[in-house]
């Protein structure tokens, strides 16, 4: 039992390491710095954003995406009044938002999820119990963020493949068109050959009825 046990807390240390944890951390919302649950995760913003969403359509809920130029909020899927059952027994707003970690790192994003109950941050009322669900939470949306990048590669390799189907078809297209173009060359060689021929009959003709002088 001893060494079984032994064994799984060197799994859960290898899974920690190579995959993080959900952390605590403050994101803007509302014009106020809001306490939120975060998780990096290394793939691609749409693929966690794609999760995320898959998985609360789900559940039967559907996001309200903050919107507008001027909104400081833009970016932010709002889910009013819903339950999640794996963070909360009790109905409360998420508000989820997906960002990309840097600049630099395309496939790197950052999901931030602020729990609000009665409008109130519930990062500051709930126990340490719900806390650890909703990081719990995040951490268990790994498959499905693997799984929505999956589909991503595979619609961007299937545009690839229908890139260069179109580019044979073209090419294709081009040669077939080639080959009319070289079959009307050689029509054309061949009629103006015999018109040549004519003329120079003709020409001879028109040549030999010259008065010679003597």
């Amino acid at each position: 039992m001893k060494k079984t046990g032994l064994l799984l807390s060197i799994q859960l240390m290898i899974f920690s390491f190579g995959f993080g944890q959900a952390y605590e951390t403050s994101v803007q919302y509302d014009k106020k710095k809001q306490q939120a649950i975060a998780f990096d995760y290394s793939f691609q913003p749409e693929a966690v954003e794609n999760a995320i969403l898959q998985k609360l359509t789900g559940m039967g809920y559907k996001a309200k995406e903050e919107k507008g130029i001027l909104n400081r909020d833009k970016g932010y899927l709002v889910y009013k009044n819903i339950f999640i059952t794996e963070i909360s027994s009790d109905r409360m707003d998420y508000l989820v938002k997906v960002e990309r970690k840097s600049r630099k790192e395309s496939d790197e994003a950052i999901l931030y999820l602020i729990m609000l109950k009665d409008d109130k941050n519930a990062l500051t009322i709930i126990d340490t119990a719900a806390v650890g669900k909703a990081k719990s939470f995040l951490n268990s949306l790994l498959p499905e963020v693997e799984a929505a990048d999956l589909e991503l590669q595979i619609k961007d390799q299937e545009e690839v493949v229908a890139k260069a189907e179109k580019k044979l078809r073209d090419l294709k297209d081009e040669h077939t068109s080639l080959e009319r173009k070289l079959q009307q060359n050689k029509t054309d060689q061949e009629n103006t050959q015999k018109d040549i021929e004519a003329q120079k009959q003709q020409l001879g003709i028109l040549v030999g009825k010259r008065k010679t002088t003597n």
